[in-house]
């Protein structure tokens, strides 16, 4: 498509976006795993019961610190979809560097994640609280946002937890790793 010269570097070739390189490319970003839970809800007059939903997340990020603001996105056609639709509650779970297993099970499709996982115990507002995290946020919904085939939720911390301070789990190219701990300060 076209090239533009940075000085002092190399030249960067811009391409057309499609799927596969905007996938591709989105692989080379480092983020924090997260598990997202939502509570089980009762059918009322006009909705179905639905399951609680609990999921493996990347896009989690800070928004605001005034008022404390968190957002994470969620495809719609996700099978969570449906419960954190309705949901008035959730609790954002950063993971731990050994917390592989829980961050795949949480990411596998067709099961049921909570009986696959049995480290959680039902926090307030029933919402699932997953065990030996990094720190967790139970949070209230404000508003979720439509954007293309996701839906990005905003949510307000009422209550944080923390766990052991230790190494994030790192989703990066596909795969889990963690940090390395913190650079050595050069004085």
């Amino acid at each position: 498509m076209t090239t533009v010269d940075r000085p002092g570097a190399g030249a960067v070739e811009l391409r057309p976006v499609d799927p596969d390189l905007f996938r591709a490319l989105l692989r080379r970003q480092a983020s924090t795993v997260t598990v997202v839970t939502a509570p089980g809800l009762a059918a009322n007059r006009h909705l179905p019961a639905l399951p609680p939903a609990g999921f493996t997340a990347t896009s989690f990020t800070s928004v605001s610190l005034d008022p404390p603001l968190v957002s994470f996105c969620l495809g719609r056609e996700s099978s969570s979809w449906p419960t954190v639709e309705r949901a008035e509650h959730l609790a954002v779970h950063l993971l731990a560097s050994g917390q592989q297993e829980v961050a795949r099970t949480f990411a596998t499709s067709g099961i049921d994640r909570f009986a696959a996982h049995p480290g959680w115990t039902p926090g307030p507002f029933g919402v699932p609280l997953i065990d030996d995290a990094l720190a967790v946020l139970l949070c209230r919904v404000v508003r979720r946002i439509e954007a293309g085939d996701h839906t990005i939720v905003l949510g307000e911390p009422l209550a944080l937890g923390t766990g052991e301070d230790g190494d994030p789990l790192v989703h990066h190219r596909g795969g889990y790793t963690t940090t390395f701990g913190p650079w050595p300060s050069p004085w």
